[in-house]
């Protein structure tokens, strides 16, 4: 078990080398869910993530001997980062095992970083295997992702910056996969402020640790846009420290995840990756359990896949109404398409993509149905050009179920 002295020894060991991220007030957030909240930006980090901080500490407490023989550790994603960059930083031969699957842009970025990557394994759990059986073998150190008391102590010191940035704050939400971060914020958070409650969120797609509690057994990782904490099998050290420092397990589902990476984007200006922006989806679903509290929520990560980040933005559109999809059935004869197409500008909305089809529907010989993506204002105004379309005498609907605009 760690102590809050082991957390302060961490800061002081930290000092000079990571960034004390900021701890800033969410203005608008706070207004649309009725509580004072504060970011706790841990995405702008080096390397994009807190893993910044447990790697370091772990690998400063390293022997010389130790640091010669040189350090192993697996992941897919923001410990392998935060490994390699500290590694290189402090001269030490790096090894890196991830899954066969990982993607192109985080091998990339780790090599980049100085580690030499080996992709071993489907998935974490094989691939965690072969680095502790190389690790043996070869007498590398394993730099454990959250089991280990001086990645613990090292995450910690989030807290110590967050309360010494904000003493009056009420409350913390902080993400859970193997649960380092989280023991070690609720360690320091407790000993510093004792009345301070601690939250943990997981995805809905893999509670490991939310099971783990319940005594529920062990489960498997589902498919989640927050990776980050997609742990099938928390901690051993970790556990007993949520189990009587943090207060409750929230489980947020993938809708949830995405619309809160697209708010913190949107209203926030802030970029956050799945784990990170969990604590907000969280905190939406649990708003009447923390009206009026002062609150600090942990964005412990910024490293999202531009190509996932896209479509988080274009289905946000899609479900506010300002991208909708409708099929438009009209007579198939010269003008019926200019209709169409004349009624939507006079809207001043903006078609992006027409498709006009005879052979492949089930309207009658002398009809042809129009699919076309068109650009609105908002829901409202996806609705107001729906019914100016019905009013000249066509017959539409809403193909893209997920739009607001189809909302009634």
């Amino acid at each position: 078990m760690i102590s809050i002295g082991d957390i302060r020894a961490a800061a002081t060991a930290l000092e000079g080398h990571i960034i004390k991220t900021p701890l800033i007030v969410a203005p608008r957030l706070s207004e649309c869910l009725g509580a004072t909240i504060f970011l706790k930006l841990e995405n702008l980090q080096y390397t994009g993530s807190f893993k910044d901080r447990g790697a370091l500490v772990k690998l400063l407490g390293l022997s010389e001997s130790e640091r010669a023989r040189g350090v192993i550790a697996a992941s897919a994603g923001n410990h392998a980062q935060g490994v390699a960059y500290h590694a290189k930083r402090l001269g030490i031969p790096a090894a890196i095992v991830m899954p066969k699957t990982t993607s192109f842009t985080k091998i990339d970025r780790t090599a980049e970083l100085g580690a030499r990557v080996l992709l071993e394994g489907a998935g974490l759990a094989e691939a965690t295997a072969f680095a502790e059986a190389k690790a043996e073998r070869e007498g590398l150190i394993f730099v454990h992702p959250y089991d280990d008391s001086a990645i613990i102590a090292g995450q910690g010191t989030v807290a110590l910056e967050m309360l010494s940035a904000e003493p009056g704050l009420e409350a913390l939400i902080v993400p859970i996969g193997g649960g380092g971060l989280i023991a070690g914020i609720a360690t320091a958070a407790k000993a510093v402020k004792p009345g301070l409650a601690v939250f943990g969120v997981e995805a809905a797609a893999c509670a490991s640790m939310y099971r783990a509690l319940r005594d529920e057994g062990s489960t498997r990782a589902g498919s989640t846009l927050a990776e980050g904490i997609a742990v099938e099998r928390p901690g051993k050290l970790t556990e007993p420290v949520i189990r009587t420092s943090v207060e409750d397990i929230f489980l947020v589902s993938e809708d949830a995840i995405e619309c809160a990476i697209e708010t913190l984007l949107c209203e926030e200006k802030i970029l956050a990756e799945g784990a990170g922006a969990a604590p907000l989806a969280a905190l939406a679903d649990q708003r009447d359990r923390f009206k009026g509290k002062k609150l600090g929520l942990v964005i412990s990560g910024g490293n999202i896949d531009s190509r996932v980040l896209s479509s988080v933005l274009l289905r946000g559109l899609v479900r506010g109404g300002r991208i909708v999809r409708l099929r438009i059935e009209l007579l198939d004869q010269s003008g019926s398409f200019h209709q169409v197409t004349g009624i939507i500008a006079e809207q001043g909305a903006n078609i992006i993509e027409a498709h006009h089809q005879r052979l492949f529907s089930d309207v009658p010989i002398k009809y042809a149905e129009l699919d076309l993506m068109i650009e609105t204002q908002n829901a409202e105004h996806a609705r107001e050009i729906m019914a100016k379309l019905a009013l000249a005498g066509f017959k539409i609907r809403m193909l893209s179920s997920r739009s607001a605009a189809d909302a009634d």
